[in-house]
């Protein structure tokens, strides 16, 4: 069965849940995957053969939100096996040192390879392909992944290039799965699908969101690695692209500098529209759930939420993932299939 766009509900969040017989069978055959750091290509044809045997309806639900265009830009998969022994929550922001199985990193790559292939960035997380999302005292003020005092603003996991453009090598896909929720289950993340958000913003916003009028701060990574801490703008470009029936949207977590008034203001009531009941997906995550995330179909934000750094803080990991990694080839570090500049 095929979902048309008539068919898509608005701000619509597709949901799956597995069997416990089939999270059991999942969890069995997990529990002896090795750390995948040691060889993750290994690690992703094992996990390949452990969720290839998902029942088909399941299977190709997964599937089809990662080929085709008309589908919802989020979906949060539940009941996955949890680690049986989860270590304390680093307070240094990861990776878990000695942790002793890695069921975690299996359902992350697991979910990931059903979507395209798993990628790291050298100015994210430095290089990893599996990234440790948690909370840090350093950070809790900060629009990044270690942040939790303050409102993580709408946006997508943006790249920095030196052509100019910072929405080409991003991502496709983010999962972000859960192994610990935080102390008071009150963080939020928010998705706000673009084909929604064009439905609560005026046409003249759109117009004005489709205009090269907006600069996209480089990530902060790079920033700290290689700008001194300067920020680095991309060209111009718009933050809407395509068809109105399936946009593109691109803005920076680190910020976004609006050419002219007209476009700050429109910026405005972008970030205001995200918010709309009409455009936003608002998941809790739990242990034992998964949302994986079309970055270029929509944007995401984390709300506010308590850590206290004592090993009990929400603890999630997340992957990068592109479609393909050909055109990306020129960006490979050397000696590295998946870790790119």
């Amino acid at each position: 069965m095929t979902m048309t766009e008539h068919q898509r509900p608005r701000n619509g969040l597709i949901e799956l849940a597995l069997p416990d017989d089939v999270r059991d069978d999942v969890l069995e055959g997990l529990l002896s995957l090795p750390d995948p750091t040691s060889d993750l290509d290994d690690a992703m044809t094992r996990t390949h053969q452990i969720f290839a045997r998902l029942p088909l309806p399941l299977l190709r639900a997964v599937l089809d939100f990662g080929r085709h265009v008309e589908t919802p830009g989020v979906m949060l998969v539940s009941n996955l096996p949890n680690e049986p022994d989860l270590p304390p929550t680093p307070v240094d922001g990861g990776p878990c040192a000695g942790k002793p199985t890695f069921v975690a990193e299996g359902v992350l790559l697991g979910l990931s390879g059903l979507l395209g292939e798993p990628v790291g960035f050298v100015t994210e997380k430095d290089g990893r392909v599996v990234h440790d999302v948690i909370p840090t005292a350093t950070g809790a003020t900060t629009q990044t992944s270690q942040g939790s005092k303050v409102f993580l603003n709408f946006h997508n996991d943006i790249v920095h290039d030196t052509s100019g453009r910072y929405d080409i090598s991003n991502p496709d896909f983010l999962v972000l799965n859960c192994l610990r929720a935080d102390i008071t289950a009150e963080a939020e993340t928010w998705y706000a699908d673009a084909r929604d958000v064009l439905r609560v913003l005026d046409p003249r916003a759109v117009e004005i969101l489709r205009s090269p009028l907006f600069q996209l701060n480089a990530p902060g990574g790079y920033v700290r690695m290689f700008a001194g801490g300067k920020e680095v703008y991309s060209d111009p470009i718009a933050i809407l692209s395509g068809p109105d029936h399936a946009p593109e949207i691109a803005v920076a977590a680190n910020g976004v500098r609006c050419v002219t008034a007209e476009a700050a203001e429109a910026f405005d009531q972008l970030q205001a529209a995200c918010r709309a009941p009409e455009a936003a997906s608002v998941v809790r995550l739990a242990p034992g759930q998964a949302l994986l995330i079309n970055n270029r179909k929509g944007l995401h934000a984390r709300t506010q939420f308590l850590a206290r750094y004592n090993g009990q803080d929400r603890w999630l990991q997340r992957t990068y993932i592109r479609r393909s990694l050909w055109n990306i080839r020129d960006r490979a570090e050397t000696g590295s299939r998946r870790v790119h500049a």
